[in-house]
């Protein structure tokens, strides 16, 4: 599947299906520090999205790549950016951790 083919985002009910059946996906959370002492997934790579491009060979390109920040702004900045440099199996979380928070785990902090 070419990137212009897949999808560019996905629903948290989605995410939480694919993270219970597919190890191989990383979630990449692009939220700043401070916000991951608020509220955070396990088992996330975390790169705030202001040090993407000095970090970017971190970003694994031979697994899939969800993307995820606050609500959803940030990290579909970071899929389009992730997908014009070749990236070609990222997807946005829509909704980011707010919506995980509010659907998934309402246990959750929000802020």
């Amino acid at each position: 599947m070419s990137v212009i083919d897949s999808p560019l985002e996905m629903e948290v009910e989605e995410l939480r299906q694919r993270l219970a059946s597919d190890d191989s996906l990383v979630v990449l959370d692009v939220r700043e520090p401070w916000e991951l002492e608020i509220v955070r997934l396990s088992g996330t790579l975390d790169i705030p999205m202001n040090h993407l491009i000095e970090r970017i060979k971190e970003v694994p390109q031979d697994r899939p790549v969800a993307v995820l920040c606050r609500s959803g702004g940030r990290s579909m900045k970071v899929t389009q950016y992730l997908r014009q440099q070749g990236f070609s199996n990222v997807i946005n979380v829509a909704g980011g951790i707010l919506a995980w928070a509010d659907r998934i785990d309402n246990t959750l902090a929000k802020y």
